[in-house]
């Protein structure tokens, strides 16, 4: 036996011999060695699902004006190499869908460019959520995104124990005005219900599948764990007045809060993880409606109203701990707005030059050049070039957007500790 091994004696001196002290010496390193591998976590996995915001629609060129603020400097650090590229994580990959509107899949470790696709290479959340939950959790992870332009919870993401959409009665009342086919109408919104909510669920599971594929640190043997998920999305709810036809009232996007609820409960359940931690990225372009300019206060009611409702599910009792709203209105540039909004000058003066007939283009050039100076000085010239995008995108600021990305992973941290 190994105890007998031990205790056997050199018979000259007396001493265990050097043969015996080397054989517990390898013992004892392979039992740390496996010690360690035992402790190994398992992969953990972030879903990350929403429409155009979650795609995002922040440049590569706007990064500079992150590091213009104090407060966001350090954000900038983080995103950025040395040489002032985009940083590519080491320990964190992405598998990606719906950034070009489709279902092509777009995956690798996780750098700019895991935004909506087109003209620039832009970011959305998913860029310092990876940075922070990693850093977070300092071990590799994986994050699963699925997001697609312009669509709904009440349709396009409907949650399967919702059942079909159905039309209410003042929508069934326009079709008919309309002359349309109700049957038909009907038949159309049933199948469009929860489309993509399906889309989402393939991808996710079609990940976890084969997680090696798009994450070579993946080690089958310790596995992987759903260890968050994060909704963003809001905007085609809000302003589907036909769906929400009281929403200027308190209680008008009630539907919004029952589905969102339900959402939760579904996605759990298909996922197989009850108690997977859930956060509600409430939309908050504009900023704080207390903030609102004189022509945005019109939409303030509804704008708040609409906020109400997507943060409601928090509060309930059955997702005590495990579910979460973040306001992403906090991370609102009011500066930053102020100065887009002063473009209204500028393109009013724009028309009068055109007007006038005496002038030629290079002297209604210059006259147009001498009023932008005078109306920005050049720091607000730089600060201008923060923006990429239109106000319901956040402006395209990459400042805005990697702040609500750290927001999300600040945000399942603080849940994952509060349940240890």
């Amino acid at each position: 036996s190994l105890s007998a091994f031990i205790s056997c004696k050199d018979h000259h001196t007396g001493k265990s011999s050097t043969m015996i002290v080397r054989f517990i010496a390898i013992v004892a390193f392979c039992l740390v060695c496996n010690s360690h591998i035992s402790a190994k976590e398992p992969l953990k996995v972030f879903i990350l699902v929403g429409q155009s915001n979650m795609q995002g629609h922040a440049e590569v060129s706007t990064f500079d004006h992150v590091g213009m603020d104090p407060r966001t400097a350090p954000i900038l650090k983080d995103m950025r190499n040395t040489d002032g590229t985009p940083r590519i994580c080491d320990d964190v990959w992405i598998s990606s869908i719906g950034n070009d509107g489709s279902e092509e899949e777009y995956h690798g470790q996780l750098t700019a460019g895991y935004g909506a696709k087109g003209r620039g290479t832009k970011i959305g959340p998913e860029f310092t959520f990876g940075i922070y939950m990693q850093k977070h959790l300092g071990e590799p992870i994986l994050i699963i995104k699925t997001a697609w332009g312009g669509k709904s919870l009440h349709t396009d993401f409907r949650p399967p124990s919702s059942g079909p959409y159905e039309f209410n009665e003042g929508q069934l009342e326009s079709l008919k005005k309309q002359g349309k086919d109700i049957d038909q109408a009907k038949a159309d919104r049933a199948r469009a219900s929860g489309h993509y909510y399906r889309l989402m669920l393939d991808h996710v599971n079609k990940v976890l599948k084969d997680i090696e594929r798009v994450c070579p640190a993946y080690d089958a043997e310790t596995g992987h764990e759903l260890a968050g998920f994060v909704w963003f999305q809001g905007w085609n709810d809000m302003v589907g007045r036909d769906v929400y036809p009281n929403r200027d009232k308190a209680d008008g996007y009630g539907l919004y809060s029952e589905l969102m609820a339900q959402f939760i409960r579904d996605v759990r359940k298909d996922l197989a993880a009850p108690q997977l931690p859930f956060v509600i990225g409430v939309m908050g372009a504009g900023g704080p409606v207390a903030r609102y300019g004189p022509a945005q206060q019109r939409y303030s009611a509804i704008h708040q109203n609409f906020r109400n409702a997507m943060a409601a599910p928090a509060s309930l009792p059955e997702f005590a701990g495990n579910v979460t709203a973040v306001l992403t209105e906090n991370y609102w540039d009011a500066e930053l707005a102020e100065l887009k909004a002063r473009g209204a000058e500028v393109r009013a003066r724009s028309q009068e030059l055109n007007k006038d007939k005496s002038l030629n283009r290079q002297q209604r050039d210059d006259a147009l050049a001498k009023f932008r100076a005078e109306l920005y000085t050049p720091r607000e010239m730089e600060i201008l070039k923060g923006s990429s995008n239109a106000e319901y995108h956040y402006n395209g600021s990459a400042k805005i957007m990697a702040q609500i990305g750290k927001g999300f992973a600040d945000a399942i941290e603080k849940m994952s500790t509060s349940r240890k």
